[in-house]
């Protein structure tokens, strides 16, 4: 797989080289700012992009900025975006924006990836997630998707989700199949179906075949649904 990263920290741009060319990847390119990125992109033809969220000249959201514009420019790219910390904002523009794609009629953005950069010192579980990402999956980081569903906690339809259903929604959101689910949860893959059934009712959304949309649209809607939008609890996220 042909992978562009952009990552200002040295140490870090070049330990994602090393360990995704020894997985068999190639970099075609690994820039330090986003500069020269929109050009990078147009003549090395990545299949996927790996962007931290905080890059130079500000450290603030540069990173953001440029998945979001290459949401935009090159819609199916899949992204995976990197972040020291959990940013419960950034992750949501990402999200509230592949969905409004979706419901604004035009296709569907590509696959997308949200993960802490802890997850890279876990050679085969990064290489996994990249790998499971540019094949279509949507991957967000389990700090990521706590802070997603508890931000939401007072909405009456998050509160009509079982114990279960909340965990079983959680390993969907990080990209788990339900045969992983099953495996994870010590349950029949029948199970997990019945509950996913269930978390879709209780939501409001209609179920379908596509592991993406589904995701998605169930975050968008845990994000975007009507609680009080100053009350919810913060639980550590930068705002």
């Amino acid at each position: 797989m042909r992978i562009l990263i952009c990552e200002d920290s040295v140490l870090l741009r070049e330990g994602l080289v090393r360990l995704l060319e020894d997985s068999g990847h190639v970099v075609v390119a690994a820039l330090a700012d986003t500069e020269t990125l929109t050009e990078a992109v147009q003549t090395t033809d990545p299949e996927l992009c790996i962007l931290d969220v905080r890059l130079p000249p500000t450290f603030t959201d540069e990173g953001i900025r440029a998945a979001l514009s290459l949401r935009r420019t090159h819609p199916q790219l899949p992204l995976l975006v990197l972040s020291q910390y959990v940013e419960e904002r950034y992750a949501s523009d990402l999200i509230a924006a592949q969905v409004g794609s979706a419901q604004g009629g035009s296709a569907q953005g590509g696959p997308l990836g949200y993960l802490l950069k802890d997850r890279v010192a876990d050679v085969a579980e990064f290489v996994a997630s990249v790998e499971r990402i540019a094949e279509g999956a949507t991957v967000l980081d389990p700090e990521v998707v706590a802070q997603l569903l508890t931000r939401r906690n007072r909405d009456d339809r998050m509160l009509q989700l079982t114990e279960r259903e909340r965990t079983v929604l959680a390993l969907i959101a990080e990209g788990k199949s339900n045969q992983a689910i099953a495996g994870l949860l010590f349950l029949s893959e029948a199970s997990v179906e019945k509950n996913i059934t269930s978390i879709f009712q209780k939501l409001g959304l209609e179920p379908d075949e596509s592991g993406n949309r589904r995701v998605l649209a169930a975050l968008a809607h845990i994000e975007n649904s009507g609680g009080p939008s100053g009350s919810s609890s913060q639980t550590g996220a930068e705002r």
